[in-house]
């Protein structure tokens, strides 16, 4: 019998590739990215004169986003709305007292699991409640509407949403080595490992574009409407200096 050989112009069979799912949208990442963003960069550049427009600017972002999250929310595709949420949480109150009752093991790694995405949902609904009074608070004190005690009020919030994130973003490191799979990677690419139906049906990529583009305008005319820095060095008038006409 022949040996069979592959001809020089016969092209080698590629890998198949791994047959995957969408999972989140493009415009749902995109703004779940730039609320981040807004949050860290706000949260950074919350002390000193120097970074106050830019700690504002970002903060009018931060608010923009989340509002226009809410919205997507309730009309949005039906993977993305709220009521998925909501329900969520409304499952809560049951698994706090499965927990209290448990008294093996057994029990625990039974009840711990479906309140995996019980604490992600509540993370993502305190997340979103958080940023209302923590912007609103943030307004009162750059409009000066009252004394020290709003920069109090305008911090603790801000320190309450720092908390919440960093539990949100703990658990999902937490989920990720127990299931052994990447948690954070659906919000990174859409799209998780495994064959059926895409639970997104559709990308909205153009959503997404529209929102990257607003935000960008938004900062622009955020910058160009800044009042110049001042000149280091400059003059500055003084009462004890005097005046040539005398």
């Amino acid at each position: 019998m022949a040996s069979e050989t592959l001809s020089p112009t016969t092209p080698a069979q590629a890998p198949a590739q791994a047959a995957t799912r969408r999972v989140v949208d493009a415009s749902t990442r995109m703004l779940h990215w730039l609320m981040a963003l807004s949050f860290v960069g706000a949260y950074l550049t919350a002390d000193g004169e120097r970074w106050r427009l830019v700690h504002v600017t970002l903060g009018y972002t931060l608010a923009g986003l989340v509002t226009t999250r809410l919205l997507w929310g309730l009309f949005g595709p039906r993977q993305v709305r709220l009521s998925i949420l909501w329900r969520r949480l409304q499952g809560l109150p049951a698994w706090c007292r499965s927990l209290a009752a448990v008294r093996t093991p057994t029990a625990l790694q039974a009840t711990w699991r479906p309140g995996q995405s019980l604490l992600m949902a509540l993370a993502i609904a305190l997340i979103l409640a958080l940023v209302a009074p923590l912007t609103l608070s943030g307004y009162a004190v750059w409009d000066e509407w009252g004394g020290e005690w709003l920069e109090d009020v305008h911090e603790f919030f801000g320190n309450a949403l720092l908390f919440v994130a960093l539990a949100h973003v703990g658990l999902i490191i937490l989920l990720s080595v127990l299931r052994r799979k990447n948690q954070a990677l659906p919000m990174l690419t859409g799209r998780i490992p495994g064959t059926g139906s895409d639970v997104a049906k559709k990308n909205h990529g153009p959503l997404a574009a529209v929102v990257l583009a607003g935000t960008l305008a938004f900062w622009a005319w955020q910058w160009h409407a800044a009042p110049p820095l001042p000149t280091q060095g400059a003059a500055q008038p003084s009462e004890n200096h005097p005046n040539d006409d005398d």
